[in-house]
């Protein structure tokens, strides 16, 4: 299978669900192309969007119909699932006014509300920022609604997010007193941006219901600063791609551009930005003059390709395969020697034992306990173990160090480290 080919394929079918067009291919497509682009719309969580652009055209009436009717089950479950979803969340947001919280909802709701049909682009949570002292008043509210702890119970007064489903439904909100994780050494320090957005909250309408959410200029470096910290880790997809240029297209008469230049630069990412949109002018319909986007950031000399290429192979948050996953160890061990004027390795060792503060995220008792770090170690190697071995295929050591070590190389191309 061709795939270069797959991957020109499925930048030509975003592009045309964004317009809200069909692509018209002609020419007739082997059924590995076929599955091997449903893969990736599926891996970059793009399915419905992808589906709905090629199922029409003249190559997908000589196809194979069996793949497309698989497909087709996929397309109908999760465009359904969301539209169910977004109602929900849209009457827990509601209650949660009426209960005298002062919930900011970021991404999400917001960037798909931006989309020619906003249930094709699907996503798995919601993100619900409170002021601090709201937290714990904000947590009975979302209990009382219904709503239940996903995952192991968290320390509240350590967590920075605690993650909420409802038994029955397939809603599900990340609950946030900051927008990053304090204790990161690689990028907490991007809260610092975002003390004063409750101040500065706006409403827009979404299906019928006003949703508070940050001011556009907020957001928008919200949005890249959400990539970046997931291109510090194993990557970011399309879609992210897809939301910011959406977004700025939609806003950028409102946004404050040279502010959004200025932040970018004090975080190293005026570069890796300049990349970001150059992906959506050529590959997708972000139109700079249109967002306002000043000619300092579009003029920029940057080869955006390797981003490109990087982005693809990520998948949606760079679980694009197990040993990307856990290159991130590496570029992040990378970002933190630099911050702390070390010199940039591989950093094999910390990987696998890395310091209490970077682990304080992931168990949050060693944030009052860091001599249990030992323990913190033992458990995260046998859950290392029990998550890979199923995963033989796509993982293993040394693929993970060439994969980090290549994108330790990407980030200095980008002007994110020396």
């Amino acid at each position: 299978m061709d795939t270069k080919k797959i991957e020109r394929l499925f930048l030509q079918a975003m592009q045309s669900s964004l317009q809200n067009k069909q692509v018209t291919w002609e020419d007739r497509l082997e059924p590995d192309e076929w599955l091997g682009l449903f893969q990736m719309a599926e891996k970059h969580h793009v399915l419905p969007m992808v589906y709905e652009a090629v199922y029409c055209c003249p190559a997908a009436q000589k196809a194979d119909p069996q793949i497309f009717h698989f497909y087709k089950q996929h397309f109908i479950r999760s465009v359904m699932m969301q539209a169910m979803r977004t109602n929900e969340f849209g009457k827990l947001f509601q209650f949660l006014r009426d209960s005298g919280v002062h919930p900011l909802v970021v991404k999400g709701i917001i960037c798909r509300q931006l989309y020619p049909q906003p249930d094709y682009r699907v996503s798995g949570d919601e993100d619900v920022l409170v002021p601090e002292e709201e937290f714990d008043q904000c947590r009975r509210a979302m209990e009382a609604f219904g709503m239940q702890v996903a995952g192991e119970e968290q320390d509240a007064d350590t967590a920075y997010e605690i993650p909420y489903g409802k038994p029955g439904s397939s809603l599900y909100v990340e609950l946030h007193k900051s927008l990053f994780p304090p204790e990161s050494a690689a990028y907490g320090e991007l809260n610092h941006f975002f003390e004063h957005v409750h101040e500065r909250a706006i409403e827009i309408p979404v299906g019928g219901v006003p949703i508070v959410t940050m001011e556009y200029t907020d957001h928008l470096f919200y949005l890249i600063c959400h990539a970046f910290k997931h291109f510090l880790h194993s990557g970011f997809g399309i879609r992210q791609v897809s939301d910011i240029c959406l977004y700025s297209d939609a806003y950028g008469s409102k946004i404050d551009w040279p502010l959004v230049l200025e932040e970018c630069r004090e975080i190293h990412a005026d570069v890796f930005t300049a990349a970001l949109f150059r992906i959506g002018q050529k590959y997708l319909t972000f139109d700079p003059v249109h967002a306002c986007c000043p000619r300092e950031l579009t003029a920029m000399d940057v080869d955006e390709t390797e981003m490109l290429e990087d982005l693809l192979d990520s998948g949606v948050y760079g679980d694009g395969s197990m040993s990307r996953k856990h290159s991130s160890n590496i570029t992040l061990n990378a970002v933190v020697a630099e911050k702390q004027g070390k010199k940039t390795g591989s950093g094999v060792l910390r990987t696998v034992f890395p310091s209490a503060s970077r682990l304080a995220g992931r168990y949050t008792y060693l944030k009052k306990k860091p001599y249990l770090l030992p323990i913190a170690w033992a458990d995260r190697i046998l859950k290392y173990r029990k998550e890979t071995s199923g995963h033989k295929e796509d993982n293993n050591a040394a693929e993970s160090i060439k994969i980090g070590n290549e994108r330790v190389g990407l980030m200095r191309k980008y002007g994110i480290i020396k």
